[in-house]
Protein backbone atom coordinates (compact mmCIF):
# COMPACT_ATOMS: atom_id res chain seq x y z
CA UNK A 1 0.00 0.00 0.00
CA UNK A 2 1.41 3.47 -0.70
CA UNK A 3 2.35 6.00 1.85
CA UNK A 4 0.27 8.76 1.93
CA UNK A 5 3.37 10.70 1.14
CA UNK A 6 3.12 9.28 -1.96
CA UNK A 7 -0.20 10.35 -2.88
CA UNK A 8 -0.46 13.12 -5.67
CA UNK A 9 -3.06 15.77 -4.89
CA UNK A 10 -5.74 14.77 -6.68
CA UNK A 11 -5.40 11.15 -5.20
CA UNK A 12 -5.28 12.72 -1.43
CA UNK A 13 -8.57 14.34 -2.21
CA UNK A 14 -9.77 11.04 -3.64
CA UNK A 15 -8.93 9.61 -0.27
CA UNK A 16 -9.84 12.44 2.29
CA UNK A 17 -13.44 12.84 0.48
CA UNK A 18 -13.69 8.87 0.72
CA UNK A 19 -12.91 8.92 4.30
CA UNK A 20 -10.15 6.52 3.42
CA UNK A 21 -7.28 9.11 5.01
CA UNK A 22 -7.81 11.90 7.18
CA UNK A 23 -5.61 15.51 6.73
CA UNK A 24 -3.84 14.64 10.04
CA UNK A 25 -2.89 11.59 8.81
CA UNK A 26 -1.54 12.72 5.49
CA UNK A 27 0.50 15.95 7.78
CA UNK A 28 2.52 13.30 10.02
CA UNK A 29 2.93 11.07 6.92
CA UNK A 30 4.60 14.45 5.06
CA UNK A 31 5.63 15.93 8.38
CA UNK A 32 7.89 11.99 8.84
CA UNK A 33 9.02 11.94 5.42
CA UNK A 34 10.50 15.81 5.76
CA UNK A 35 12.33 15.35 8.78
CA UNK A 36 13.85 12.33 7.18
CA UNK A 37 15.08 13.90 3.74
CA UNK A 38 15.34 17.33 4.08
CA UNK A 39 18.55 17.61 5.85
CA UNK A 40 20.15 16.28 2.61
CA UNK A 41 18.38 17.97 0.27
CA UNK A 42 17.81 20.98 1.90
CA UNK A 43 14.30 22.35 0.19
CA UNK A 44 12.11 24.02 3.11
CA UNK A 45 13.52 27.74 4.52
CA UNK A 46 10.94 27.89 7.12
CA UNK A 47 8.87 24.91 8.68
CA UNK A 48 5.09 25.77 10.60
CA UNK A 49 4.83 22.22 11.87
CA UNK A 50 2.29 23.34 14.85
CA UNK A 51 0.72 25.45 12.62
CA UNK A 52 0.02 23.45 10.43
CA UNK A 53 -0.51 20.71 12.51
CA UNK A 54 -3.34 22.88 14.27
CA UNK A 55 -4.70 23.35 10.30
CA UNK A 56 -5.37 19.72 9.51
CA UNK A 57 -6.70 19.20 12.63
CA UNK A 58 -9.28 21.66 11.65
CA UNK A 59 -9.84 20.67 8.30
CA UNK A 60 -10.95 17.00 9.48
CA UNK A 61 -13.10 18.53 12.00
CA UNK A 62 -15.11 20.68 9.38
CA UNK A 63 -14.22 18.10 6.72
CA UNK A 64 -16.41 15.40 9.16
CA UNK A 65 -19.04 18.15 10.07
CA UNK A 66 -19.88 19.74 6.97
CA UNK A 67 -17.61 17.97 3.97
CA UNK A 68 -15.05 19.61 1.97
CA UNK A 69 -14.42 23.54 1.00
CA UNK A 70 -12.93 22.25 -2.24
CA UNK A 71 -10.52 19.19 -2.86
CA UNK A 72 -7.60 21.38 -1.63
CA UNK A 73 -9.16 20.58 1.69
CA UNK A 74 -6.59 19.29 4.06
CA UNK A 75 -3.98 19.26 1.64
CA UNK A 76 -0.88 20.67 2.71
CA UNK A 77 1.47 22.55 0.31
CA UNK A 78 4.59 24.73 0.43
CA UNK A 79 4.79 28.20 -0.45
CA UNK A 80 8.18 29.70 -2.15
CA UNK A 81 9.79 32.11 -0.27
CA UNK A 82 8.63 35.23 -1.87
CA UNK A 83 4.82 34.63 -1.28
CA UNK A 84 4.06 36.57 1.95
CA UNK A 85 3.06 34.51 4.89
CA UNK A 86 0.93 35.86 7.62
CA UNK A 87 3.29 36.11 10.94
CA UNK A 88 6.15 33.56 9.31
CA UNK A 89 8.85 34.68 8.13
CA UNK A 90 9.29 35.38 4.34
CA UNK A 91 13.09 36.38 3.32
CA UNK A 92 13.16 35.80 -0.39
CA UNK A 93 16.79 34.09 -0.05
CA UNK A 94 18.03 37.34 1.29
CA UNK A 95 20.51 38.59 3.90
CA UNK A 96 18.53 42.01 4.13
CA UNK A 97 15.62 40.67 4.77
CA UNK A 98 16.23 37.46 7.03
CA UNK A 99 14.05 38.79 9.72
CA UNK A 100 11.21 40.06 7.85
CA UNK A 101 7.61 38.37 8.70
CA UNK A 102 4.35 39.76 7.10
CA UNK A 103 1.15 40.37 8.48
CA UNK A 104 -0.92 39.35 5.93
CA UNK A 105 -0.72 36.43 3.64
CA UNK A 106 -0.06 36.97 -0.14
CA UNK A 107 -3.06 36.61 -2.29
CA UNK A 108 -2.54 33.42 -3.60
CA UNK A 109 -2.23 31.78 -0.46
CA UNK A 110 -5.11 33.23 1.01
CA UNK A 111 -7.09 31.31 -1.92
CA UNK A 112 -5.99 28.50 -1.26
CA UNK A 113 -5.93 28.45 2.67
CA UNK A 114 -9.77 30.01 2.63
CA UNK A 115 -10.52 26.39 -0.08
CA UNK A 116 -9.19 24.73 3.39
CA UNK A 117 -5.00 24.05 1.92
CA UNK A 118 -2.86 23.57 4.35
CA UNK A 119 0.65 25.79 4.85
CA UNK A 120 3.45 23.24 5.78
CA UNK A 121 6.22 26.13 5.42
CA UNK A 122 8.33 27.93 3.13
CA UNK A 123 10.44 26.33 0.58
CA UNK A 124 13.70 27.92 -0.34
CA UNK A 125 14.45 30.43 -3.17
CA UNK A 126 17.62 31.53 -5.14
CA UNK A 127 18.07 35.32 -3.44
CA UNK A 128 15.04 37.40 -4.51
CA UNK A 129 14.26 34.66 -7.03
CA UNK A 130 17.09 35.88 -9.30
CA UNK A 131 20.07 34.14 -9.97
CA UNK A 132 21.99 33.38 -6.46
CA UNK A 133 21.57 29.31 -5.79
CA UNK A 134 19.29 28.39 -2.94
CA UNK A 135 21.04 25.29 -0.71
CA UNK A 136 18.66 23.10 -2.17
CA UNK A 137 19.72 19.82 -3.76
CA UNK A 138 18.79 18.07 -6.41
CA UNK A 139 16.73 14.05 -5.47
CA UNK A 140 18.26 12.83 -8.70
CA UNK A 141 21.86 13.49 -7.43
CA UNK A 142 22.83 16.25 -4.85
CA UNK A 143 25.67 17.25 -7.06
CA UNK A 144 23.68 19.00 -9.63
CA UNK A 145 21.69 21.81 -9.77
CA UNK A 146 18.02 20.96 -8.89
CA UNK A 147 16.99 24.46 -11.27
CA UNK A 148 15.86 27.98 -9.72
CA UNK A 149 14.06 30.27 -8.71
CA UNK A 150 11.61 27.96 -7.45
CA UNK A 151 14.58 25.22 -6.25
CA UNK A 152 13.11 23.93 -3.17
CA UNK A 153 9.55 23.60 -4.75
CA UNK A 154 10.63 21.83 -7.37
CA UNK A 155 12.51 19.21 -4.51
CA UNK A 156 10.09 19.14 -1.92
CA UNK A 157 7.74 17.75 -4.54
CA UNK A 158 9.70 15.53 -6.30
CA UNK A 159 10.72 13.56 -3.55
CA UNK A 160 7.88 13.36 -2.16
CA UNK A 161 7.80 16.13 0.98
CA UNK A 162 4.54 17.64 -0.56
CA UNK A 163 2.08 16.98 -2.75
CA UNK A 164 2.17 20.38 -4.29
CA UNK A 165 4.03 23.75 -4.24
CA UNK A 166 4.06 27.32 -5.22
CA UNK A 167 6.59 28.54 -8.00
CA UNK A 168 6.65 31.75 -9.86
CA UNK A 169 8.36 32.19 -12.88
CA UNK A 170 9.43 35.60 -14.43
CA UNK A 171 12.05 34.04 -17.08
CA UNK A 172 12.03 29.68 -16.06
CA UNK A 173 11.85 29.14 -12.63
CA UNK A 174 8.82 27.20 -12.51
CA UNK A 175 9.28 24.83 -15.56
CA UNK A 176 13.16 25.09 -15.47
CA UNK A 177 12.84 23.45 -11.37
CA UNK A 178 10.39 21.20 -12.48
CA UNK A 179 12.29 19.47 -15.33
CA UNK A 180 15.48 18.87 -13.89
CA UNK A 181 13.45 17.39 -11.06
CA UNK A 182 11.27 14.99 -12.66
CA UNK A 183 7.73 16.67 -12.28
CA UNK A 184 5.07 19.03 -13.73
CA UNK A 185 5.22 22.85 -13.40
CA UNK A 186 2.31 25.13 -14.53
CA UNK A 187 2.60 28.88 -15.51
CA UNK A 188 -0.45 30.30 -16.30
CA UNK A 189 -1.12 33.32 -18.79
CA UNK A 190 0.35 36.46 -17.34
CA UNK A 191 -2.35 37.93 -15.27
CA UNK A 192 -4.33 34.78 -15.05
CA UNK A 193 -3.55 34.55 -10.75
CA UNK A 194 -3.10 37.68 -8.46
CA UNK A 195 0.24 38.46 -7.72
CA UNK A 196 -0.61 40.48 -4.52
CA UNK A 197 1.86 39.78 -2.20
CA UNK A 198 4.29 38.14 -3.72
CA UNK A 199 7.54 39.86 -3.57
CA UNK A 200 8.65 41.86 -7.36
CA UNK A 201 11.34 39.67 -9.16
CA UNK A 202 10.61 42.30 -12.46
CA UNK A 203 6.72 43.26 -12.67
CA UNK A 204 6.18 42.63 -16.76
CA UNK A 205 7.14 39.11 -16.29
CA UNK A 206 5.94 37.79 -13.18
CA UNK A 207 4.15 34.55 -12.96
CA UNK A 208 2.42 32.70 -10.01
CA UNK A 209 2.65 29.21 -11.50
CA UNK A 210 2.64 25.66 -9.35
CA UNK A 211 4.90 22.77 -9.32
CA UNK A 212 2.83 19.66 -8.87
CA UNK A 213 3.42 15.65 -10.18
CA UNK A 214 0.50 15.15 -12.46
CA UNK A 215 -1.35 17.44 -14.73
CA UNK A 216 -4.37 16.84 -13.11
CA UNK A 217 -3.16 18.31 -10.23
CA UNK A 218 -2.34 21.51 -11.77
CA UNK A 219 -5.73 21.74 -13.08
CA UNK A 220 -6.84 21.34 -9.80
CA UNK A 221 -5.22 24.29 -8.43
CA UNK A 222 -5.33 26.27 -11.49
CA UNK A 223 -9.40 26.12 -11.00
CA UNK A 224 -8.99 27.57 -7.55
CA UNK A 225 -6.48 30.07 -8.33
CA UNK A 226 -7.30 31.23 -11.46
CA UNK A 227 -9.42 34.91 -11.43
CA UNK A 228 -9.73 38.50 -11.04
CA UNK A 229 -8.16 40.60 -8.56
CA UNK A 230 -9.13 44.21 -8.61
CA UNK A 231 -5.54 45.05 -6.53
CA UNK A 232 -3.16 43.36 -9.04
CA UNK A 233 -2.99 46.17 -12.00
CA UNK A 234 -2.16 43.25 -14.20
CA UNK A 235 -4.30 40.63 -12.82
CA UNK A 236 -6.69 40.11 -15.88
CA UNK A 237 -10.62 40.15 -15.99
CA UNK A 238 -11.03 36.73 -18.10
CA UNK A 239 -13.35 34.31 -17.79
CA UNK A 240 -11.98 30.95 -16.20
CA UNK A 241 -12.46 28.24 -17.85
CA UNK A 242 -13.25 24.47 -16.06
CA UNK A 243 -9.84 23.16 -16.15
CA UNK A 244 -10.32 20.48 -13.84
CA UNK A 245 -12.74 19.08 -16.53
CA UNK A 246 -10.18 19.72 -19.47
CA UNK A 247 -8.08 17.04 -18.43
CA UNK A 248 -10.86 14.54 -17.45
CA UNK A 249 -11.04 13.07 -21.23
CA UNK A 250 -9.25 15.05 -23.69
CA UNK A 251 -8.97 14.38 -27.30
CA UNK A 252 -5.94 13.79 -29.08
CA UNK A 253 -4.26 17.22 -29.79
CA UNK A 254 -2.93 19.12 -32.51
CA UNK A 255 1.06 19.63 -31.60
CA UNK A 256 3.37 22.00 -33.41
CA UNK A 257 6.93 20.90 -33.27
CA UNK A 258 8.71 23.85 -33.50
CA UNK A 259 12.35 22.89 -34.44
CA UNK A 260 15.22 25.48 -35.72
CA UNK A 261 16.32 27.06 -32.81
CA UNK A 262 15.09 24.87 -30.07
CA UNK A 263 17.17 21.86 -32.16
CA UNK A 264 20.31 23.91 -32.75
CA UNK A 265 20.63 24.90 -29.16
CA UNK A 266 20.00 21.43 -27.95
CA UNK A 267 22.41 18.71 -27.16
CA UNK A 268 22.14 15.36 -28.13
CA UNK A 269 20.11 13.70 -26.13
CA UNK A 270 17.19 16.56 -25.61
CA UNK A 271 17.11 16.40 -29.95
CA UNK A 272 16.90 12.95 -29.26
CA UNK A 273 14.20 13.19 -26.64
CA UNK A 274 12.01 15.78 -28.27
CA UNK A 275 11.81 13.86 -31.52
CA UNK A 276 11.16 10.41 -29.69
CA UNK A 277 8.39 12.24 -27.85
CA UNK A 278 6.97 13.83 -31.09
CA UNK A 279 7.03 10.54 -32.87
CA UNK A 280 4.84 8.52 -30.09
CA UNK A 281 2.30 10.90 -29.58
CA UNK A 282 1.85 10.79 -33.59
CA UNK A 283 1.93 6.94 -33.31
CA UNK A 284 -1.04 6.96 -30.83
CA UNK A 285 -3.17 9.11 -32.77
CA UNK A 286 -2.13 12.70 -32.36
CA UNK A 287 -1.44 15.03 -34.97
CA UNK A 288 2.06 16.43 -34.99
CA UNK A 289 3.75 18.85 -37.76
CA UNK A 290 6.50 20.94 -37.82
CA UNK A 291 6.16 25.23 -37.38
CA UNK A 292 8.33 27.86 -38.11
CA UNK A 293 7.03 30.96 -36.43
CA UNK A 294 9.72 33.22 -37.95
CA UNK A 295 10.85 34.09 -34.11
CA UNK A 296 13.96 34.78 -33.61
CA UNK A 297 14.28 33.10 -30.28
CA UNK A 298 17.82 34.06 -29.45
CA UNK A 299 16.73 37.92 -30.12
CA UNK A 300 14.21 37.37 -28.10
CA UNK A 301 15.88 36.02 -25.36
CA UNK A 302 18.16 39.07 -25.14
CA UNK A 303 15.48 41.22 -25.11
CA UNK A 304 13.41 39.52 -22.38
CA UNK A 305 16.98 39.82 -20.32
CA UNK A 306 17.55 43.75 -20.96
CA UNK A 307 13.38 44.23 -19.56
CA UNK A 308 14.16 41.69 -16.92
CA UNK A 309 16.79 43.50 -15.50
CA UNK A 310 16.08 47.08 -16.09
CA UNK A 311 12.55 45.93 -13.87
CA UNK A 312 15.02 44.35 -11.38
CA UNK A 313 17.01 47.94 -11.09
CA UNK A 314 14.26 49.86 -10.58
CA UNK A 315 12.72 47.54 -7.49
CA UNK A 316 16.22 47.09 -5.78
CA UNK A 317 17.65 50.38 -6.46
CA UNK A 318 16.79 52.35 -3.08
CA UNK A 319 17.67 49.01 -0.59
CA UNK A 320 20.87 48.34 -2.87
CA UNK A 321 22.28 51.44 -2.13
CA UNK A 322 24.24 51.11 0.66
CA UNK A 323 24.14 47.49 1.15
CA UNK A 324 25.52 45.89 -1.60
CA UNK A 325 27.60 43.58 0.86
CA UNK A 326 24.21 41.71 1.93
CA UNK A 327 23.53 41.07 -1.71
CA UNK A 328 24.66 38.09 -4.03
CA UNK A 329 27.32 38.72 -7.00
CA UNK A 330 24.66 37.84 -9.59
CA UNK A 331 21.60 39.96 -8.55
CA UNK A 332 24.07 42.35 -7.61
CA UNK A 333 25.28 42.44 -11.81
CA UNK A 334 21.50 42.15 -12.63
CA UNK A 335 20.94 45.25 -10.58
CA UNK A 336 24.35 46.96 -11.80
CA UNK A 337 23.46 46.22 -15.66
CA UNK A 338 20.21 46.97 -15.74
CA UNK A 339 20.84 50.96 -14.16
CA UNK A 340 22.72 51.09 -17.72
CA UNK A 341 19.94 50.38 -20.22
CA UNK A 342 18.72 53.35 -21.79
CA UNK A 343 15.23 53.96 -22.25
CA UNK A 344 15.70 53.16 -26.13
CA UNK A 345 16.70 50.03 -25.31
CA UNK A 346 13.77 49.18 -23.10
CA UNK A 347 11.27 50.40 -25.60
CA UNK A 348 13.32 48.55 -28.42
CA UNK A 349 12.87 45.17 -26.63
CA UNK A 350 9.21 45.81 -25.74
CA UNK A 351 8.60 46.36 -29.07
CA UNK A 352 10.08 43.04 -30.21
CA UNK A 353 8.04 41.31 -27.34
CA UNK A 354 4.76 42.41 -29.08
CA UNK A 355 6.40 41.60 -32.46
CA UNK A 356 7.03 37.79 -30.98
CA UNK A 357 3.18 37.71 -29.41
CA UNK A 358 1.85 38.32 -33.21
CA UNK A 359 4.35 35.75 -34.59
CA UNK A 360 3.10 33.03 -32.25
CA UNK A 361 -0.09 33.54 -32.23
CA UNK A 362 -0.26 33.19 -36.14
CA UNK A 363 1.46 30.02 -35.66
CA UNK A 364 -1.41 28.63 -33.10
CA UNK A 365 -4.21 29.68 -35.11
CA UNK A 366 -3.18 26.19 -37.11
CA UNK A 367 -2.49 24.40 -34.06
CA UNK A 368 -3.43 23.90 -30.42
CA UNK A 369 -0.15 23.81 -28.70
CA UNK A 370 3.82 24.21 -29.72
CA UNK A 371 5.69 21.61 -28.54
CA UNK A 372 9.30 21.92 -27.70
CA UNK A 373 11.93 20.48 -25.16
CA UNK A 374 11.72 22.29 -21.75
CA UNK A 375 16.04 22.59 -21.39
CA UNK A 376 18.39 22.65 -23.57
CA UNK A 377 20.27 19.43 -21.46
CA UNK A 378 19.68 17.67 -18.39
CA UNK A 379 20.72 19.38 -14.92
CA UNK A 380 24.34 20.17 -14.91
CA UNK A 381 26.45 19.24 -12.06
CA UNK A 382 27.06 22.86 -11.13
CA UNK A 383 25.70 23.54 -7.22
CA UNK A 384 26.94 27.43 -8.41
CA UNK A 385 24.55 27.89 -11.07
CA UNK A 386 20.69 27.37 -11.57
CA UNK A 387 20.91 25.86 -14.97
CA UNK A 388 20.33 27.20 -18.75
CA UNK A 389 16.89 29.77 -18.52
CA UNK A 390 16.76 30.21 -22.41
CA UNK A 391 14.03 27.59 -23.64
CA UNK A 392 11.56 28.69 -21.18
CA UNK A 393 12.39 32.69 -21.44
CA UNK A 394 9.88 32.79 -24.85
CA UNK A 395 6.35 31.63 -22.74
CA UNK A 396 7.50 34.33 -19.69
CA UNK A 397 8.97 37.22 -22.36
CA UNK A 398 5.56 36.89 -24.26
CA UNK A 399 2.86 35.98 -21.52
CA UNK A 400 1.79 33.09 -22.80
CA UNK A 401 0.85 30.05 -20.97
CA UNK A 402 2.89 26.91 -20.67
CA UNK A 403 3.32 23.83 -18.87
CA UNK A 404 6.17 21.23 -18.55
CA UNK A 405 5.83 17.34 -18.22
CA UNK A 406 8.64 14.99 -17.44
CA UNK A 407 9.66 12.82 -20.63
CA UNK A 408 12.09 10.27 -19.15
CA UNK A 409 15.96 9.86 -17.80
CA UNK A 410 19.07 11.17 -19.86
CA UNK A 411 21.67 8.72 -19.78
CA UNK A 412 23.33 10.12 -16.38
CA UNK A 413 20.11 9.21 -14.24
CA UNK A 414 18.90 12.92 -14.58
CA UNK A 415 15.04 14.05 -15.93
CA UNK A 416 14.29 15.47 -19.00
CA UNK A 417 11.01 17.13 -19.92
CA UNK A 418 8.57 18.41 -22.60
CA UNK A 419 7.34 21.98 -23.10
CA UNK A 420 4.16 22.94 -24.33
CA UNK A 421 3.30 26.57 -24.86
CA UNK A 422 -0.42 27.96 -25.85
CA UNK A 423 -2.19 31.32 -26.54
CA UNK A 424 -3.06 33.43 -23.89
CA UNK A 425 -5.96 32.11 -21.68
CA UNK A 426 -5.90 28.75 -23.51
CA UNK A 427 -4.76 27.01 -20.26
CA UNK A 428 -7.87 24.69 -20.75
CA UNK A 429 -6.57 23.57 -24.56
CA UNK A 430 -2.68 23.05 -22.83
CA UNK A 431 -3.88 21.15 -19.93
CA UNK A 432 -6.20 18.86 -21.84
CA UNK A 433 -3.14 18.68 -24.55
CA UNK A 434 -0.47 17.95 -21.75
CA UNK A 435 -2.60 15.59 -20.21
CA UNK A 436 -2.97 14.01 -23.13
CA UNK A 437 0.65 13.50 -24.16
CA UNK A 438 1.02 12.83 -20.00
CA UNK A 439 -0.87 9.73 -20.58
CA UNK A 440 0.30 8.45 -23.96
CA UNK A 441 3.79 9.08 -22.93
CA UNK A 442 3.15 6.70 -19.24
CA UNK A 443 6.42 8.48 -17.60
CA UNK A 444 6.34 9.05 -13.60
CA UNK A 445 9.38 9.54 -12.11
CA UNK A 446 10.83 9.03 -8.55
CA UNK A 447 14.12 10.86 -7.33
CA UNK A 448 16.12 7.49 -5.62
CA UNK A 449 16.07 8.96 -2.13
Amino acid sequence: MAQPYDLTLTEAAEAIRGKTLSPLELFESLISRIEALNPKLLAWATLTPELGREAARNAEAEIASTGPRSRLHGIPFGAKDIFDTANVRTAAGSKIWADRVPERDSAPVAIVKNAGAVLMGKVHTTEFAAGDPAPSRNPWNVEYTPGGSSAGSGVAVASRMIPWAFGSQTVGSVLRPASYNGIVGLKPTFGRISRVGVIPHAQSFDHVGVLTRSVADAAELLTVLAGYDPDDPDCADNPVDDYSAAVRDPRPPRYGLIQSWFNEQADAETRLMIQNVAEKLALAGAEVVEVDPRIDFGLAYENHRIMQQAEISQFHASMFKGNEALYGPKISDYIRMGSQYTATEYVTAMNYRREMQRLANEVLDNVDVLLMPTVSAPPPRDLTQTGDTRFQSAWSFTGFPSITIPSGLASNGLPLGAQMAAKSFQEAKLLGAARWAERTLGVSLTPPV
